[in-house]
């Protein structure tokens, strides 16, 4: 049984890892320009195995990498449907299947629609979310997760679980105005930086200028948040590698996709930060994901916090 465990384990992190390298090649196809390169969908020209040559290189290339996620989804989910008795988890395998199902849709509707903005949005946004669940699953089916101790208090304020939370919608808000700007044709639509046309607010404003400015003032949000969650694991959890470890990566991603944004802007959108900085952003996601599922096994509001909490809500209520 625990060579099962493990084998579901380890295809649930090939899975997540996968996902990974798949929302990489999207980057490549997005900033490449390559999103029609292959005009038909589900075959491309015709057949499986077009001329890899071009932008051919880089859309097949991604939609050769989705079918083996679509495949290494499928065999997870039989895996967990055999052989785990937990409902969350066997719940979560059926709504990845789900989400590569309908991701394939939308990637499908956005070669034969001509890459219509929001359908291209919706299908970026939804590799973040399929994502999180795999590497969700792949925390479930791992062994420090089954064989995690008594919970620690923590009795701050905000509580932890509620400073990853906030960090977690915070960090896909930003995905989302990057998706958006980058298939809306908005990623130069602000040329400089730090500053904005030589100030700190726009002196003109149209579509893709506010969006790029609501990606930079949603920039500064995530890092303020990012930082405050690093900070309080720093300074609170220290004793705890499991949270420690992501906590740290988190705050070097967090460096690394500033840098990888400003970068973004210098050279004029090359393909490689540009690239960079979407796969990072997903990274960067996952890690929250991560230390927020770590933290509801490792951490539990005092009870007297959670008294007060409850007395607040019922005087706001009154």
């Amino acid at each position: 049984m625990r060579d099962v465990a493990t084998g579901l384990h380890s295809l649930a992190r090939l899975t997540a890892g996968s996902t990974l390298a798949l929302i990489v090649t999207g980057g490549l196809v997005t900033s490449t320009g390559s999103g029609l390169a292959v005009p038909d969908w589900p075959l491309s020209f015709g057949g499986f195995f077009p001329p890899m040559v071009g932008g051919v290189l880089f859309e097949h290339g991604h939609r050769m990498v989705a079918g083996a996620v679509a495949l290494l989804t499928l065999a997870l989910a039989v895996g967990i449907g055999l052989r785990e008795k937990r409902t969350g988890l066997r719940w979560m395998a059926a709504g990845a299947v789900a989400a590569v199902v309908l991701q394939a849709g939308l990637g499908g509707a956005t070669v034969l629609l001509k890459l219509p903005a929001a359908v291209s949005v919706a299908h970026a946004c939804l590799a973040q979310i399929f994502f999180c669940l795999a590497l969700a699953i792949a925390v479930c089916t791992g062994r420090r997760w089954s064989a995690a101790g008594a919970p620690e208090p923590d009795g701050a304020r905000p509580s932890l679980r509620a400073l990853c939370g906030a960090a977690a919608v915070a960090v896909f808000g930003q995905l989302i105005l990057g998706a958006a700007m980058r298939h809306t044709g908005a990623g130069l639509a602000i040329a400089d930086f730090p500053l904005v046309f030589g100030g700190l607010v726009p002196p003109q404003w149209s579509m893709p200028v506010t969006l790029h400015y609501l990606h930079r003032v949603g920039a500064l949000l995530v890092t303020l948040i990012v930082l405050w969650l690093v900070g309080r694991v720093e300074a609170r959890h220290s004793g705890q590698p499991l949270l420690l470890r992501p906590a740290r990566l988190l705050g070097a991603l967090l460096v690394a996709q500033v840098t990888l944004g400003a970068l973004t802007i210098w050279t004029g959108r090359a393909v490689v930060p540009t690239t960079l900085h979407v796969a990072t952003g997903a990274a960067l996601l996952g890690t929250i994901v991560l230390l927020s599922l770590r933290a509801s096994r490792l951490v539990r509001v005092a009870p007297a916090e959670r008294a007060r909490a409850g007395f607040e809500a019922t005087e706001a209520a009154a």
